[in-house]
Parts: structure tokens; C-alpha cells; sequence
């Protein structure tokens, strides 16, 4: 069923309409006149006749017909009797602005359990309850008591708070900001941010997407329609909570790093969400998305009349990442020997007009720079000297823009207050999205730019690779079998190696003599690793010890980890000592997954051994991983240089890497049994040669 009934109903009932001011049903049927709705309105409250000027009826039954759209202003106690009358007329549209239900508690919750059930027998669809409702100003609907309708626009917004989208809708009237559609969507209880995604997608009215929310229950299906919608239309989010104290304890390094903020970063980035850190991010983001192209690629041509707007502009630029357009020749000449341009101004990126300049200077520099082939977006900086011509440059840059065509993105930044008020009204009715500071235009050309990229990015493609499935699952199906949500070392490193990982030659000892003789046979140095499914970490208790050389040392490292360890961790069953090759060369790095509750396994990559925590340069995405998102995940950590090799140093096979994090993502996928995976170290060495998986740790889903 689509939400069409909310967005556009030719009658409205309002169950709790109010005669008294400030009530909330006073409110919501108060907005619902003043912005002029035009459809049939039925005020419900049994012990009025008539409440602001409307006949009220005493019930929804005495209507005499069903209402497209129905609004619950009652106490909570109440809504399900009157969702069962709703359902008993055929009402498909609810909105429950009513509170106390499972944000209050369990009993609230058992209340909103009913409703649900109600609302499904019938077919019925329901938002809310505890929110504030919503407003569509095209259609003149305001059924919210979330203040007077804002603009008509093309931006769709919805919010899981309600006192954020009242105060979203009050600082959109001052900012002249305009909306298709704006819904408080409260608890969740049917229509959730996915039905809503799902509906603005495929309103023609909405161009941009944005929201606010604090929970997605859906991960994986949240990943799929959100990278299909965004296709089609940009999504803008804030999401709360990204860092929250305290997020779950685990029992790896993968799942130490694997908080809320990291797998929300990475699930937006893989689905084509673009992340607002705060409302004024938002605002400056959609207006520059609901009424400008996308940028062709990242290069900024800056236009000012003062040198220190300029340069702020280009610091800016460098710090997000974009570049300076370097001017064509024809571009160059042009500007140097114009009579419209003085003689003093510097025609090179950033163009500096001078502070005399009036606006048929601004419009020639723009022309010019627009026609630039080597340019991509053009940004509009001025500041009031006493002869700037604010609203005429404002006039001049809107008339280009409509001349040139959506062919490139223009944006403007003209610094002041009160000298620039009406130059920056004529920006926004003309549709050039104005800026109070440099750094925000940058930041928004940033947001076009990433999401220019996302969308021309090719197919995804994920390569599977020829593995020993088998092999996995009888270790597997042991250790659930057994009850054991741990993987030791070595079972570990066995389903690494049915999955094409190399793991150390070498061999589990049960007494000094049996481990010397393993070195002796592969050779020294070794590494002595306890070896017992209950001592995930081993260095944290003494149980391993590397570089050893010789036979003697390696008896003597035996019977002392056999002596001391036991002491440590008395119920800890300790099978042996793993004697193993020791890896003298390469770089370590880690490799991981941890399996989120939301969004399903996401990959971790990022510098290895101690220096995971103590750098905490990791990289997150959700598997599977094409070879590009992969080879990304490396790009992405400040140490990809010191991988590729700095001041001479030979780099490492980045190549062998990504392909690691795509076979231990087939891995995650395959078995969705796996909770955690660290192969730490990963020991990777010159291009060409074969990396080792030194160490690892597996856990299970507790069944």
C-alpha cells in the first residue's frame, strides 16, 4: 500500500480536536485551517458541537462516511478502541500522534503490540504514535502541531524526533528553505524510515532526500534501498548516537573498533547516504542538490573581491580534498586583456576582482570561467566594500546561471549581514544556494562531488573464489555441536586455509622434546604460542614468545609457559604449545570482520600486531567486497603510504592484501555462524611474494 492517503487526502479527521488553546488537538486542527487546506475536515470530540468554527461529530461512526486520513489526539489507553472503530470503517491512514506507548515502558509497549495487530488485520497503515504528524505545504496539509507550514520546495524531510522537525520547519521559514513533504515518524511502529525512503524515492514533487534518525531496524534491507533510491535522488542524514559511550564489548580487535560510529560510516558510504554532521550541514547540502547539477569532477574555480575570502576558499578546498582549476590558456588570455577586468586584479585561481570591483565584473569572470573546460564548479565570493554592488552582483550571477544552463554547479558566498540581506534573497529565489562562509560552500561542493563519484561508479562485482566450503563446515558444525563459541588458533587457521590463506608451517607440542623437534625440522627462529581454546589473547598472559633460536631455548620457553601460564588462568584447558616459523620480514597488518547485529559482516582493515589499538587507523566496510572496495579500504587508512614505501623503502603487494580482504569476506558470508574473525598479523612482504596469516582468532554466534 503506498502512504499517498497521508500525503494527500481529501478529508481529515481529527480525533481530540481541541476548543482549548494550547492543547495539542487545539493545535493541529488550528494549522490545519490556517494553512487552507482545502479537503472535507471532521473535528471528533463527544463533548462539543462545534470546535473552532467546524461541526464536530461525537464519534467516527456519526460522520456517515470514512475519512481518507485519521489523526489520534487521546491518551494512549484509548487508541486501540478507536483503531478497531478505524478498522471496522475501512480507514486506511492513521497517524498516532498519542504518546505512552513503547517509549514508556513494557505496558506501552504491549499497547503499541496491539495496535500493530489491529492495523494489519486491516490493512491499515499507521504512523507514528509518539510523534507530531506531518506536513505536505504543496498541498496546503499541515495535520502536526509542529508551528505554520514552510514552503512549497523539492526537499522531502522526515525525522524520527519531533521536536527536531518542528524546530527544522522554524529555522526553514527563516532560511527560506522549501519542503515537498515533512514527517515525524515517532516510534516506528509501521511506517518506518524505509517506507518512508521508499515513498519520497517515488514522489516526482521530492528531489532530495534528507532525515533525521536515531535507529535503523533493518540494516541489511536499509543497504539495498537506500543504494537503489540513491541512484536516483540524494539522501541527506544525521543520524544520533554515532558514538555512543559504552557501545558492546567484544572479545577482538575487530570488535573492539566495530562501534556504532564505524558501522554507520561505512553502511551510508557503501549505500550512497551522504552523512550531515549537523542541521546547518543538512540545509547547506539539499539546497545545493534540490537546485544545482553535479559537479563533473573536483575542480573549483573561486571568484572574489578580496584576497583573504579567496584564500579561505583555497584553504578549504585543499583540506576537503578538491582542487584548484588550473585555467586554460584561452581562459587566461581572455581574462588578462578584458577592458571589463582592472589591470591590478589577479586573474590566476582564486580570481581576485579587487574590492572596487562592481557587478559587470563579477559577471564577466564568471562567464569566462564557466566556459572553461578545465573547470567543474564555480564558487561566488563578495564582500560589502563601499562601493560592492550586493544585490546587482546577486542579479548578475542568477542571470548567468539561467544563460548557462544546468551544464555546472554555481555557488555563492557573500560574507556580511545586514549589506548582503537582499543580495542573498535574490540568490535564493534565483536558485543559486547561498553561504555563510567559505568553508560551508566548500564543504557542500565536497558532498556534491563524493556524490558524483558514488553514482558513475561502475557495477559492483564480486569475485568468489574456488574454496574448501566442506572443510569449514565440519569445524564449524563441531564447535556448535559442542556448544564452543570459540575457535582456536589452529582450527581457525584451518578454515583460513580452506578459504586460500597461507598460514606458518609448523605443529602443536604436548611436551619440550616434541616442540624441539618441530623447530629443528622447520628451521629457526621460531615462535612458542600457547595453545588453549579458553586464552584468546596470549600475549596478555606470557603465552608467546618470538625470535627463539635455538633447541635449548626452545625447551627452556616451553617448561616456563607450561609453569606460569597455568598459574594465571587456573581454568584455562591448555592443550599444548604451537611451535611455528617465524615470519622475519613484510608488514604486519590486520585483517577482520566483525558481524553487526544491524548491518550484517562488515570487513576491517588496517596496520597490525599492537599497533591496531594503539594507532587505531582501521578501515570498515560491509561484505561483500567487490576488489575496488577492497583495494579502497586500504586507500582509505593514513598509513596506505608507508605500505606503497616512503624515502626509498620498497612497498608491500597492496594487491595481496585486498585479495585477502575478499576471500575472508566470502568467508563471512558463507558462514553467517562466524561473529568475529582477526587474522593479526597478516604478514605481507614486496610484491610477488606470499603473505602469511601469523595469527587468528575466531569466535561463534551463541546458539
Amino acid at each position: 500500500m503506498t502512504l499517498d492517503r497521508f500525503f494527500n487526502p481529501q478529508s481529515v479527521a481529527i480525533v481530540g480536536a481541541s476548543r482549548q488553546p494550547n492543547k495539542v488537538g487545539y493545535e493541529v486542527l488550528a494549522g490545519l485551517l490556517k494553512g487552507g487546506y482545502p479537503g472535507k475536515i471532521f473535528p471528533v470530540n463527544p463533548t462539543a458541537e462545534e470546535v473552532q468554527g467546524l461541526k464536530a461529530w461525537p464519534d467516527l461512526k456519526s460522520i456517515g462516511q470514512t475519512p481518507e486520513l485519521v489523526l489520534l489526539i487521546v491518551s494512549a489507553k484509548y487508541v486501540p478502541k478507536l483503531m478497531q472503530e478505524c478498522a471496522d470503517l475501512g480507514v486506511k491512514a492513521v497517524i498516532i500522534i498519542a504518546s505512552g506507548f513503547k517509549e514508556a515502558g513494557p505496558q506501552g509497549a504491549d499497547l503499541e503490540k496491539s495496535i500493530i495487530r489491529i492495523a494489519k488485520n486491516a490493512n491499515m497503515r499507521i504512523i507514528g504514535p509518539n510523534c507530531i504528524g506531518l506536513m505536505v505545504p504543496g498541498h496546503k496539509l499541515n495535520v502536526s502541531f509542529g508551528g505554520d507550514l514552510p514552503m512549497p520546495g523539492s526537499i522531502g524531510y522526515f525525522s524520527q524526533s519531533g521536536s527536531l522537525l518542528a524546530a527544522i520547519v522554524d529555522m526553514a521559514r527563516d532560511a527560506r528553505v522549501g519542503f515537498s513533504k515533512l514527517i515525524s515518524i515517532g516510534n516506528k511502529a509501521d511506517v518506518d524510515e524505509l517506507a518512508i525512503i521508499r515513498a519520497l524515492g517515488e514522489d516526482p514533487e521530492t528531489r532530495v532526500i534528507a532525515g533525521y534518525l536515531e535507529t535503523i531496524a533493518d540494516g541489511d534491507a536499509f543497504i539495498r534501498q537506500a543504494e537503489r533510491i540513491s541512484m536516483e535522488k540524494p539522501i541527506l542524514l544525521m543520524k544520533a548516537g554515532f558514538t555512543v559511550a559504552g557501545a558492546r564489548a567484544a572479545s577482538s580487535h575487530t570488535g573492539r573498533m566495530a562501534e556504532v560510529e564505524s558501522a554507520y560510516e561505512c553502511v551510508f558510504e557503501r549505500a550512497g547516504v551522504i552523512r550531515c554532521e549537523s542541521i546547518k550541514d543538512q540545509f547547506d547540502f539539499a539546497r545545493a542538490f534540490a537546485y544545482q547539477p553535479l559537479p563533473k569532477g573536483p575542480r573549483v574555480a573561486v571568484i572574489a573581491n578580496a584576497g583573504g575570502a579567496g584564500i579561505m576558499a583555497t584553504d578549504a578546498i585543499e583540506r576537503e580534498g578538491l582542487e584548484l582549476a588550473q585555467f586554460s590558456d584561452e581562459t587566461q588570455k581572455r581574462l588578462s586583456q578584458s577592458q571589463e577586468l582592472s589591470r591590478a586584479a589577479s586573474i590566476s585561481n582564486p580570481i581576485d576582482l579587487l574590492g572596487d570591483a562592481l557587478s559587470d565584473r563579477y559577471e564577466f569572470a564568471l562567464r569566462t570561467v564557466l566556459n572553461d573546460p578545465n573547470v567543474d564548479t564555480a564558487l561566488v565570493l563578495l564582500s560589502p566594500h563601499a562601493m560592492t554592488e550586493c544585490a546587482q552582483t546577486a542579479h548578475a550571477i542568477v542571470r548567468v546561471a539561467n544563460q548557462n544552463g544546468p551544464a555546472k554547479p554555481i555557488l555563492a558566498c557573500f560574507l556580511g549581514a545586514g549589506r548582503v540581506a537582499e543580495a542573498v534573497k535574490v540568490l535564493r529565489e534565483g536558485k543559486i544556494p547561498p553561504y555563510d562562509s567559505p568553508e560551508s560552500a566548500v564543504r557542500t561542493i565536497k558532498a556534491l562531488c563524493r556524490y558524483a563519484v558514488w553514482k558513475s561508479r561502475p557495477a559492483r562485482v564480486v569475485k568468489l573464489f574456488n574454496v574448501n566450503r566442506h572443510k569449514v563446515e565440519r569445524i564449524i558444525e563441531r564447535h556448535v555441536r559442542l556448544q564452543q563459541a570459540e575457535v582456536g588458533e589452529m582450527e581457525a587457521k584451518e578454515i583460513l586455509e580452506a578459504y586460500g590463506f597461507v598460514t606458518p608451517e609448523g605443529g602443536v607440542a604436548t611436551t619440550p622434546e616434541q616442540a624441539a623437534n618441530i623447530a629443528n625440522q622447520i628451521g629457526y627462529p621460531v615462535v612458542l604460542k600457547i595453545w588453549s581454546p579458553d586464552i584468546l589473547h596470549k600475549t596478555e598472559v606470557g603465552g608467546v614468545k618470538t625470535h627463539v633460536n635455538s633447541e635449548q631455548e626452545v625447551i627452556d620457553v616451553f617448561d616456563l609457559m607450561m609453569y606460569r601460564i597455568p598459574k594465571k588462568v587456573p581454568r584455562a584447558s591448555i592443550l599444548g604449545i604451537c611451535v611455528e616459523q617465524m615470519c622475519t620480514s613484510g608488514r604486519e597488518v590486520i585483517l577482520g570482520m566483525n558481524r553487526d547485529s544491524r548491518f550484517g559482516p562488515l570487513m576491517m582493515f588496517g596496520m597490525g600486531g599492537r599497533l591496531v589499538e594503539v594507532l587505531e587507523d582501521v578501515v570498515f566496510y560491509p561484505a561483500p567486497l567487490t576488489a575496488e572496495e577492497a583495494r579502497q579500504m586500504l586507500v582509505r587508512t593514513k598509513t596506505y603510504d608507508v605500505l606503497k614505501g616512503i624515502r626509498g623503502e620498497e612497498g608491500v603487494d597492496v594487491g595481496a592484501i585486498a585479495e585477502g580482504l575478499q576471500r575472508l569476506s566470502q568467508l563471512a558470508t558463507e558462514f553467517p555462524h562466524i561473529k568475529e574473525i582477526d587474522i593479526n598479523p597478516f604478514v605481507v612482504g614486496r610484491e610477488g611474494t606470499t603473505p602469511i596469516a601469523v595469527d587468528a582468532m575466531m569466535t561463534l554466534e551463541k546458539r
